[in-house]
């Protein structure tokens, strides 16, 4: 008997449940409008010399508004490998540090506001080093808006392909500008 009243109630169910499609209902109210985040970055080409005292400031180009509390991550084309797709960059964020038989040697940076600083940097003579480490080296300057830092904490700074994927999961709001020097 148990199984007959289950059996009713479950054939009722399924009935009630089919047929046509009632009247579409009201509009709802309009939501909050959404997160507009918009990632900058731009590349340059630094020559490393003792003319330079082996260091390129370089002016953050004035179409990008960079606030104090933004983030700003440098990254380095360290290698450019072939694909059957293409050729694929390679880029490390700095620092990046080269162990050289005699000692040590690395790309770093500083940065404010309106500039960030690169410099070749080293416990040996940078004179010494070869040119393929000091003359057209590529960097690519990331300024992360400081609200898309606090929004993800966990997110990795130090990895670029990270930092671009993330950008363009907000409405590929991620713009390149190309400045040659």
């Amino acid at each position: 008997m148990k199984k007959t009243i289950s059996l009713f109630f479950l054939l009722a169910l399924v009935v009630a449940c089919s047929g046509d499609r009632g009247p579409m209902g009201p509009q709802g109210p309009q939501g909050q409008a959404g997160i507009n985040i918009l990632g900058q970055v731009f590349e340059v080409n630094v020559n490393f010399t003792s003319t330079n005292d082996y260091s390129a400031v370089i002016d953050i180009p004035q179409d990008i508004e960079v606030l104090e509390s933004d983030v700003i991550m440098v990254y380095w084309l360290e290698d450019v490998i072939s694909d059957s797709t293409g050729p694929i960059d390679v880029w490390s964020p700095l620092p990046s540090i080269f162990y050289i038989n005699n000692g040590v040697a690395s790309f770093d940076f500083n940065h404010t506001y309106f500039d960030v600083n690169i410099f070749l940097d080293g416990n040996i003579n940078l004179d010494a080093l070869p040119d393929a480490i000091k003359l057209d080296q590529i960097f690519r300057i990331a300024v992360i808006p400081a609200d898309f830092a606090e929004m993800h904490p966990d997110l990795n700074t130090l990895n670029y392909n990270q930092l671009e994927d993330a950008f363009k999961s907000y409405e590929n709001d991620f713009d390149v500008i190309d400045l040659k020097n």
